[in-house]
């Protein structure tokens, strides 16, 4: 470190989740057993671990055996087995249990878990290993030299509405590396636009996603037992989508009651939280809450394209991991333990890197060959045409999902590839659609978004510059007339609301970015691309604790 506003490391980590920390822990291991100087830091923009991290999460806990040797898998907090699981089909009142269970989809030997729980126990595990942990930290600007990235900037603090510096400012932090990891999750901006300028998307599919919103409950000890899930598909949604709830018995009474909705649909007035909603009231799902307490919310976005949807996953000085490639597996929809091998693999082209002083592309490259060589890259290859199945019909989505498991997966493209359009690109314009029925909120069973936020223990600073970047207002005027204004309804947080000016008397988009939940589910589905997401200041957002 040369100066206060300057740190200098030999690996940089952006993002403090699972595969943030598996890359440290593993380059961390081998440095010590080689002697090399360990010097790694990773930056994580959540106040403290765990607290942007969610998921369902139910996990093959395989890797972390492999990760951490020798460690007793039982002291991984919140960790349950799965005892019993079943698959039902959901009308408005009735359910059907599916005859036959998938291998695929099966969880036997799993374990039901907070995933953010698991990020701080990783996350001590990393310390006690010399890895530098800085929370409450974003990467916020990309650093070029000679068009390579060299580091990146945090962000400053201290700014008013307008961007202007208040008495309280502190400018951002200069940090280089000489290897930068990106592993900011799904969406990660530093990652979008890293894919955009070196064009590591090229002949790929473009990324598709799912908003998964969850809830979770205190119940009785009776009403669901320890280790049970269920996944449904069906109610609230029809055939023209893509989605489906779970339910998951924890320990300590607790329950995770949460809902899948594809970003591909068409009907720009549909609402994943609305979704939730519904599937609360449905006569199976609120038996199990009914005399529950609800105890925390929140939602992310799922990366579902699969294999054909991964970027290049290096270049120069440079290699993406976790939720930002894309590492989820359809249609188990388990992506945790695949990011964490793809983590190793990645350390070890990042060790073997700075031992020979090479840190291009060329030399990147080995963290896909090493990939290439695992079970969980064959995983994602036996499932890369699974979400292009159900592009338009669930019931089609069926036939051609049982296609693609006669054919290996190939399924019927001529090429072994099917294509994906990005979500943006489905949306209809409103008057071509039916909409659908407004949810009763009685803040027992169902909640507004308003509601669900404050169990979300969201908070930002409200002094600083707005996070939700709207270049364009005059685009927005035309989103609300073609598609009633949209980002209404996808935002599970009320961050958009749909006003009307007093003196104009014409509609307009009024923005909340203090209820962010950091979903960006407004980058992906936005049908104008009119809105950017950008991190607000470190340790603003969810605080999801044991989610």
């Amino acid at each position: 470190m040369s100066n206060d506003n300057l740190i200098e490391t030999d690996v940089l980590v952006i993002g403090g989740g699972p595969a943030g920390l598996a890359f440290a822990i593993h380059y961390a291991d081998l440095a010590g057993k080689n002697n090399l100087p360990l010097k790694i830091l990773v930056l994580e923009k959540a106040a403290t671990l765990g607290s942007h991290t969610l998921s369902g999460a139910v996990m093959n806990l395989k890797n972390i055996g492999q990760l951490l040797p020798g460690v007793d898998l039982n002291t991984i907090p919140t960790a349950t087995q799965v005892k019993e699981e079943e698959i039902l089909f959901l009308t408005k009142k009735k359910v059907f249990a599916l005859p036959y269970h998938p291998k695929v989809m099966s969880n036997k030997g799993n374990h039901i878990l907070s995933l953010g729980a698991m990020v701080r126990w990783l996350g001590g595990i990393a310390e006690q290993k010399g890895v530098e942990i800085f929370a409450g930290v974003a990467g916020y600007e990309l650093i070029y030299e000679n068009g390579k990235l060299v580091g990146v900037f945090t962000g400053a603090s201290g700014l008013d509405h307008e961007g202007k510096p208040m008495s309280n400012y502190q400018p951002p932090t200069e940090v280089r590396a000489k290897i930068i990891i990106l592993a900011e999750g799904a969406r990660g901006h530093l990652t979008k636009r890293l894919i955009e300028k070196f064009d590591l998307a090229k002949d790929k599919n473009p990324q598709v996603y799912s908003l998964g919103v969850k809830e979770l409950w205190e119940v009785p000890e009776a009403l669901f037992a320890q280790g049970r899930i269920i996944h449904t598909l069906g109610f609230p949604l029809g055939a023209d989508q893509f989605g489906g709830g779970f339910v998951y018995g924890l320990n300590k009474n607790q329950v995770v009651i949460g809902f899948c909705s594809g970003l591909d649909y068409s009907d720009p007035t549909f609402d994943p939280h609305g979704a939730l909603q519904k599937y609360k009231t449905h006569p199976r799902i609120a038996r199990i809450i009914k005399n529950g307490t609800l105890i925390k919310y929140g939602a992310k976005n799922i990366p579902e394209g699969g294999l054909y949807s991964l970027p290049q996953l290096y270049h120069d000085n440079f290699m993406i991991i976790g939720d930002s490639a894309g590492f989820v597996a359809m249609p188990s929809l388990k992506g945790i333990h695949i990011g964490i091998k793809a983590a190793m693999t990645a350390a070890k082209a990042a060790f073997e890197a700075i031992k020979s002083q090479d840190t291009s592309k060329d030399a990147l490259s080995l963290y896909e060959k090493l990939f290439k060589e695992t079970p969980e890259y064959r995983e994602l290859y036996a499932s890369r045409n699974f979400r292009q199945c159900f592009s338009s019909n669930l019931y089609l989505g069926f036939i051609k999902f049982g296609i693609n498991q006669i054919t290996g997966g190939r399924g019927l493209s001529l090429n072994g590839k099917s294509r994906l359009e990005a979500d943006y690109q489905h949306c209809r314009p409103v008057s071509k659609i039916n909409r659908l029925l407004p949810v009763v909120f009685d803040n027992k069973l169902t909640f507004d978004k308003e509601a669900d936020v404050f169990y979300s223990g969201t908070k930002h600073d409200e002094e600083q510059p707005c996070h939700i970047l709207i270049p364009n207002s005059d685009t927005c005027l035309d989103c609300i007339e073609k598609f009633a204004a949209p980002c209404q309804h996808f935002c599970p947080a009320k961050v958009f609301e749909l006003s009307r000016d007093a003196q104009t008397h014409k509609s307009k988009i009024v923005l909340h970015p203090s209820n962010c939940i950091h979903c960006k589910t407004c980058d992906i589905k936005d049908p104008f691309q009119n809105v950017t997401w950008v991190p607000p200041y470190g340790a603003d957002g969810p605080q999801y604790d044991n989610m």
